[in-house]
């Protein structure tokens, strides 16, 4: 079996506009939360996820917009049905008979409430967890402007490999709407964290490899954006490893 020794957490930078993250040897847990632009309920939740100190060796933040929203008056330009589907297939881990906004979701599990203080409870808990995957990002700038994203994964124990799958999230911060319409009618709402492109569910090979390569185009060059990789226990929802990279190109 081959061993990655990822050690690095943070990005680190070259002359050439290249980027590159690996995992430590602690696992970094997910926290999701899943809103809406119109949902009334949402804007304190977006507000809550936004005003999260970064810190990307003890939690990485994600906002999935949901489209099922969407026909109440005003259409979520951050919205995709895929979403939805993640939401419920999430609602599917606990048997949860319906899904809700805003629902914020960590290590697969519902965190019923936005309060700093209730997580640092489990935050600090994961930091204590081994890490049961090692991943890397790497984000190279094109001369025709697009980015090249190269993504790796292994598990620590191959008992893993079959119960795992590996996503790939490109995300967006300081983004603005004015809503004209439906419940947050005539409110400016600010979001971080926001979810513009989902790639997977992907599997390991049967030698314990993952690798993947994704052309993301000119409009992500210089925007506040990143990507991250997640490897999840498909069974329960709970995160194996993940890994944050915010772009530097």
């Amino acid at each position: 079996m081959l061993v990655y020794a990822f050690l690095v957490t943070t990005p680190i930078l070259s002359n050439s506009a290249e980027c590159s993250a690996k995992s430590g040897a602690k696992t970094v847990p997910i926290l999701k939360l899943y809103t809406s632009e119109g949902c009334s309920s949402c804007p304190p939740a977006d507000k809550w996820l936004s005003n999260l100190k970064p810190d990307n060796s003890k939690v990485i933040p994600l906002a999935f917009h949901v489209n099922y929203w969407d026909y109440i008056g005003w259409k979520d330009r951050f919205s995709k049905a895929e979403y939805s589907d993640s939401q419920r297939k999430t609602a599917g881990f606990t048997s949860a008979s319906f899904v809700y906004t805003p629902q914020f979701v960590f290590d697969g599990h519902d965190f019923k409430e936005a309060d700093t203080s209730r997580l640092n409870q489990p935050v600090s808990a994961s930091q204590k967890l081994v890490s049961r995957a090692y991943l890397k990002l790497n984000a190279i700038a094109q001369t025709n402007g697009e980015i090249t994203l190269k993504a790796g994964a292994q598990v620590v124990n191959p008992a893993d490999i079959n119960i795992t799958d590996i996503f790939i999230a490109i995300y967006e911060n300081k983004l603005v709407s004015f809503v004209n319409a439906g419940e947050n009618n005539g409110r400016d709402l600010k979001h971080d964290y926001v979810m513009r492109n989902f790639y997977g569910a992907y599997q390991l090979n049967n030698k314990n490899e993952f690798i993947k390569n994704i052309t993301l185009k000119p409009e992500s060059k210089g925007r506040q954006a990143g990507a991250v990789i997640f490897v999840q226990d498909s069974k329960n929802g709970e995160i194996l490893q993940s890994l944050q990279l915010p772009f530097c190109c």
